[in-house]
């Protein structure tokens, strides 16, 4: 194992709460413990949750302006629509990345068949801020289905990456990020470890999916709902799944900070309050559009 090595500053544990038209959350940033995370606003991870026939909620219309929003789905299915007239579905695997820039009102609401029918959704919403100077962009889409996004594995078969952003052992995301940005998706069985160098600078976390995992210099032990936070180095983080375990699927994340200042308002992140002001009244006046009727 290389010796110079990320350690893990502390490990924070989700919140649990009910978002949109009423879904399950766990968030570990932003709370009380941890405001936000610097280039990222929010980690949520939707559900897991069994819903019954007909039970299913999603997120009505809302807007957005100034960020980005990630989606990726692990399982169920979800449709959005927005008011520039983009519609499109995410099934289990697949990543949306939208950058929302000067504005966008779009919905996220389960796909008709699953709200129907009913069945166990789970999946992951993260929010990345966008520089000063891109912040009035025009919105777009980054859609990505399951079988588009690179998956790497380490030579003893005992680490599989799905690579969303950045790269990792040898295989590149085909997402354009704004600024450099690492998501990647790891699964590792037990007694396997993976080491991932990541962009110097950059601030990173991992987010444990399931099983337990050992994290960092200090071998730090972080389960399910946990997040895992790496000092600030040019150096590698490494994670371990204990020998005898289950394995550990995580989310390795990490981006260049932009040391810019943050003024928020649900939906909307801007650099100043004026800014804010600025972007309700757009929103309350129509300037960021309806979505119409399908």
């Amino acid at each position: 194992m290389t010796r110079d090595l990320r350690k893990v500053l502390r490990v924070v544990s989700s919140t649990v709460s009910r978002e949109g038209a009423g879904f399950l959350v766990h968030r570990p940033f932003p709370t009380s413990a941890l405001r936000d995370f610097d280039p990222f606003l929010l980690l949520d991870e939707m559900g897991p949750v069994q819903y019954r026939p007909g039970e299913a909620v999603g997120a009505p219309d809302h807007p957005h302006r100034g960020f980005e929003t990630v989606t990726y789905m692990l399982e169920g299915s979800m449709e959005h629509r927005d008011s520039a007239g983009h519609a499109g579905k995410l099934r289990p695997g697949d990543v949306q990345w939208m950058t929302a820039g000067s504005g966008v009102v779009h919905s996220e609401m389960p796909e008709e068949e699953f709200a129907r029918k009913g069945g166990r959704a789970h999946g992951f919403q993260l929010w990345v801020n966008l520089p000063r100077k891109d912040k009035m962009i025009r919105p777009r889409y980054q859609e990505i289905p399951r079988e588009g996004i690179p998956v790497a594995n380490s030579p003893d078969g005992q680490a599989s990456v799905r690579v969303i952003a950045g790269e990792s052992l040898g295989k590149k995301a085909v997402i354009d990020t704004r600024i450099p940005i690492t998501y990647l998706h790891v699964f590792l069985k037990p007694g396997g470890q993976l080491e991932q160098p990541l962009p110097p600078g950059s601030e990173a976390f991992a987010y444990v999916v399931k099983g337990e995992g050992v994290f960092g210099k200090e071998q730090v032990r972080a389960t399910e709902h946990q997040m895992v936070i790496f000092e600030q180095r040019d150096a590698p983080v490494v994670a371990n799944a204990p020998e005898g375990g289950a394995g550990c699927e995580f989310l390795l994340i990490a981006g260049t900070p932009l040391h810019e200042p943050v003024v928020r308002y649900g939906p909307f992140v801007m650099n100043t309050e004026e800014e804010i002001h600025e972007a309700i009244d757009d929103y309350r006046n129509g300037r960021m559009g309806i979505i119409r009727p399908a």
